[in-house]
């Protein structure tokens, strides 16, 4: 919007920029930052947004561990998915060449898969083939279909691993989309973590921002619309509860009722580690991964997302591991370093799950307990004090269901718009999904230029222009 030439103003309820894109000293080391959510990102390099912007031509480092994820398993074992895709395939067993069958498409036309899973819903793909191919992928393994073509536990843990980002039940179409574009992610161009963490990528937004002639305002939470000042158009990051809210009774009433209809999703606890070495996996190629998805087999994982969608907490979770200092040395500091972690909670609990991360990690990396200096825990009911938008520690803003998918946040043919003019939602509760794409800003803003302002085409974004 501000490169198009208007006059842009940004409104933020915290004293920093970023929501859950944000790396802050969180006070358990002198020096040492922590990732607040995000901290690997498929999608850096990949999205339409992101290409255009080009992070890496405005000093943003993103770099690519061989390992993009792994998934440990009992007896020392582990399914690693390298950048390599033949590598990878090579070391699953009997399973590499269904593999290979099911992804190998996918890698060689990510563009097309991409923009299929990234796009509006609304208009055909570039790609018609990948997103052909993309589709039948996501209808096998989204449905009970899902095991027939393994033989062995490591690949289709491996997927399932990868597919539980989305916090639902298993096999489901959700996650199913989830698994296959991440997958296809992994083995082109990899799974970046960039050099200072997440906030270089906001850092990066916010200094384009301003220098077209934006106002960013922080530590300014809006509770109402007469706070807002006047303008041509507002465009509201947040959820449909919060729009509820703000909007009040300017919000036709059917509509108030459709996005008090809008379901929001399981959460997540957070747990940041402060260590004083790296994690002594069993295996030794589990510690050269981006993201490590910490279970065990499929059924395991079933099972602990299964008690997550009951209201329970799994006795053996499903956690989420990173190590950022495998690719960023520096974000060690006078020999301690940060460990990102987080498992998934019922909505809204309370429960201090750290126990039971420092287990499961401790299962697959014995003597793990060792090297933990310090930690901190996030239950999911807490999420939303530093973002919002996470309501209960749903930080997809919104259950990703099937029907939430198609109608997010509720059935219209422009889901961005409101019923009320010049007023647009444009986070996560609506399409294409979440994940840190830009895409449903995207999305929001070219509706928004073309029927406010009449501009049909989006301004460039590189760096350069």
């Amino acid at each position: 919007m501000a490169r198009a030439g208007l006059d842009v103003q940004v409104f933020e309820a915290q004293p920093t920029l970023g929501g859950g894109a944000r790396t802050l000293d969180l006070g358990l080391a002198p020096g040492l930052i922590h990732d607040v959510c995000s901290a690997v990102h498929p999608l850096a390099a990949a999205s339409p947004f992101f290409r255009a912007f080009d992070l890496r031509a405005r000093g943003v480092e993103l770099r690519y561990p061989e390992v993009s994820y792994a998934q440990p398993l009992d007896g020392g074992r582990a399914g690693i998915a390298y950048r390599d895709l033949d590598r990878t395939v090579d070391g699953l067993g009997a399973d590499g060449p269904a593999w290979r069958r099911l992804l190998g498409p996918l890698v060689s036309h990510v563009p097309g898969v991409v923009d299929a899973a990234v796009g509006d819903r609304r208009s055909l793909p570039r790609d018609p083939l990948s997103a052909v191919q993309f589709g039948l992928a996501v209808l096998e393994q989204g449905t009970r279909l899902w095991d027939l073509r393994w033989t062995e536990d490591r690949a289709p843990a491996l997927l399932t691993g990868v597919g539980a980002h989305s916090i639902s039940p298993l096999p489901s179409l959700p996650v199913a989309g989830t698994a296959m574009m991440l997958a296809a992610l992994a083995h082109t161009p990899g799974w970046a973590l960039p050099v200072g963490g997440s906030q270089a990528i906001t850092d990066a937004m916010v200094d384009d921002l301003k220098a077209h002639g934006a106002l960013v305002t922080t530590s300014s939470e809006i509770t109402s619309f007469d706070e807002l000042p006047e303008a041509r158009t507002y465009l509201f990051d947040t959820t449909p509860r919060a729009l509820l809210r703000i909007m009040d009774d300017r919000l036709p009433v059917r509509y108030r009722r459709a996005l008090e209809r809008y379901r929001y999703g399981d959460g997540v606890c957070k747990v940041d580690f402060v260590l004083s070495g790296p994690v002594p996996w069993t295996h030794p190629e589990v510690g050269r991964a981006s993201t490590v998805h910490v279970c065990g087999d499929r059924a395991e994982m079933v099972r602990a997302e299964g008690a997550v969608a009951a209201g329970k907490h799994a006795e053996r979770p499903l956690v989420l591991v990173s190590d950022p200092v495998l690719t960023d040395p520096a974000r060690e500091v006078n020999g301690l370093r940060p460990l990102w972690t987080y498992t998934h909670a019922p909505a809204g609990s309370t429960v201090d799950l750290g126990d039971a991360v420092q287990a499961q990690i401790e299962r697959f990396a014995p003597g793990f307990g060792d090297v933990v200096v310090e930690r901190r825990t996030i239950p999911a009911a807490e999420m939303s004090h530093h973002n919002a938008n996470y309501i209960g520690g749903d930080f997809a803003a919104g259950a990703l269901t099937t029907w939430q998918l198609l109608a997010r946040p509720t059935l219209r043919w422009d889901p961005w718009a409101t019923p009320v003019p010049g007023v647009y939602l444009c986070s996560s509760a609506t399409p294409p999904a979440p994940g840190v794409h830009g895409m449903s800003g995207v999305h929001a803003a070219r509706r928004a230029l073309k029927k406010r302002f009449g501009i049909r085409r989006l301004p460039p974004l590189g760096p350069r222009e």
